[in-house]
């Protein structure tokens, strides 16, 4: 399996080793090293006691692991998880962990471009792989036959909001296995999807808990919870257990240098995670509503040179007008005559010209109100 050589696994030191024995045997009694303040009386009254794990507070990931259990129905181990404050986090230590300088992940192309900013900051690449539409869905066309470090799945991909389906999983699968690397997947927007698409298939699923090659799974309380404020994600490790276990201890040499997570919110975990199944109902359903309002407003169009991208999940949804009006002078026109604005396909690096993106999560009025004036100003560029 190939990890990067920024990680040095070194062998602890003779004191180390002291301390730890001591420890474990209930004779250590005073560091006379200790940096802690909380363990001393000291610090703002009311903070739970801080205990450092490169992986988060074990109780809370023991939390998180049983809801994770329940959700996906699968035994998921605590000792897998590592808790973030983002998945942006996630990229950046997953970078790290995989890719040396001048190294390439590979990713889906047309995307958000989030993750080839993360890697450039690493100095790292990214090879795209592209998803075609095919008419009526979007397929995976080709994988990059060079040397790649990592590759990079999205399920459900955004904005196309494309599900990674039977054979394409399995093709990203065998990939990674011929090549010696790991699959990140980033499955944030996985519970929000969209029934409806006309072929959309059936065999929806996680890429989390991946046994045949080595996985890194995404997730978190952003898109779960609806609370993009509330700095509480996760990645979880799964794959052969030779493998996991090698990258657990280079992720802990990682995380030791970051120790993100917040005794504080690890606390609320539980009551985060509760809340989890109402907050994530409420917004499919807003996302689906919306969805088909503007399904009928495509349908009942005067021109008929609009179309739907059908999105099988997630928060966004992509409209495909004739090429000939420009991404730049529809946009732009829309701000200054109506106050409204949206996301041109070039954003995303889509693989043809005249496409937007609109949001899902609008109330009806304001997404009603919105999509008819984006209409209205297509069908004024005609």
């Amino acid at each position: 399996m190939k990890f990067s050589e920024r990680v040095e696994l070194n062998e602890p030191n003779a004191v180390t080793l002291a301390q730890r024995a001591a420890r474990r045997d209930g004779m250590l009694k005073v560091n006379l090293a200790d940096s802690n303040p909380t363990r001393w009386g000291l610090g703002a009254p009311g903070l739970p006691p801080y205990e450092p794990d490169p992986r988060g507070p074990r109780a809370a990931r023991e939390v998180l692991a049983a809801w994770l259990g329940e959700r996906d129905g699968r035994e998921v181990d605590p000792e897998n998880l590592y808790l973030l404050s983002s998945t942006s986090q996630g990229y950046t230590w997953l970078t790290k962990l995989t890719s040396d300088p001048g190294d390439r992940l590979a990713a889906p192309t047309p995307g958000y471009p989030l993750v080839e900013t993360i890697a450039g900051l690493e100095n790292v690449g990214v090879d795209f792989y592209p998803l075609t539409w095919v008419g009526s869905r979007w397929e995976l066309s080709e994988l990059n036959p060079g040397e790649v470090s990592a590759v990079v799945a999205i399920n459900p991909n955004n904005p196309t909001g494309s599900y990674v389906h039977g054979e394409d999983r399995q093709r990203l699968l065998n990939y990674c296995a011929d090549r010696g690397v790991a699959l990140i997947a980033d499955e944030v927007f996985f519970d929000f999807d969209l029934p409806g698409a006309p072929t959309q298939p059936a065999d929806r699923r996680r890429l989390a808990g991946t046994t045949e090659v080595l996985t890194f799974a995404l997730d978190g309380m952003s898109k779960n919870l609806s609370a993009p404020g509330l700095k509480i994600a996760w990645l979880e490790v799964s794959g052969p257990e030779r493998d996991v276990v090698a990258a657990r201890a280079r992720l802990d040499v990682i995380a030791d240098a970051y120790l993100p997570f917040s005794d504080v919110l690890a606390q609320r975990l539980t009551e985060y995670l509760a809340a989890v199944p109402a907050a994530t109902s409420a917004t499919r359903q807003r996302c689906r509503e919306n969805l088909a309002t503007l399904r009928d407003l495509v349908r009942t169009e005067p021109s008929g040179t609009v179309s739907l991208l059908e999105p099988e999940g997630g928060w966004n949804a992509l409209l495909r007008f004739p090429a000939h009006v420009d991404e730049d002078a529809l946009i732009t026109g829309l701000i200054a005559r109506r106050g409204i604005t949206a996301q041109p396909g070039y954003f995303f690096d889509m693989p043809f010209v005249g496409v937007v993106s609109v949001s899902l999560l609008l109330d009806a009025p304001a997404f009603q109100f919105a999509t008819k004036a984006l209409l209205a100003s297509i069908a004024d560029q005609l």
